[in-house]
């Protein structure tokens, strides 16, 4: 597996994982090229790529940084891809990183805190379909 920024022929790939993937956003594919965006792919002999997951962020102002998605293709969970992807981006990032995670998404939760993550506090009815509150985590990056 490696990881690497986005390509646009990596876009319907991206699609397809949000499609799979409905706990977390689905944000307009073609976003995630204006963005910190990595992809983790995998390439099978002289076959094309594969992605298997991605994830994206923005440095909002020098102090402060927001993770916009992370997503892996179902097929491809459990195998230590949405660490990988984190790691790389938060090297990319400066300041105090926030994100925010469905308080249902206990997978995803575990995960951010042990990066050491800190959860710092709730935004009720934050997503929809269905409507669910958004635990908001916080990280001092580099």
């Amino acid at each position: 597996m490696t990881i690497r920024p986005i390509r646009p022929e990596d876009l319907a790939a991206l699609e397809e994982i949000q499609r799979l993937s409905p706990e977390t956003p689905a944000w307009p594919a073609e976003s995630y090229l204006k963005t910190i965006c990595l992809v983790a792919v995998e390439a099978e002999g002289e076959f094309p790529e594969t992605v298997l997951g991605f994830a994206s962020a923005r440095q909002s102002a020098p102090p402060e940084a927001e993770i916009l998605n992370v997503a892996v293709h179902p097929a491809a969970r459990r195998r230590g891809i949405a660490r990988a992807l984190l790691a790389g981006l938060l090297q990319r990032l400066t300041g105090e990183v926030f994100l925010e995670v469905r308080a249902s998404n206990l997978a995803a939760i575990q995960l951010y805190e042990s990066l050491q993550f800190a959860r710092v506090g709730i935004r009720p009815a934050y997503y929809s379909h269905p409507t669910e509150d958004g635990v908001v985590l916080r990280l001092q990056a580099c």
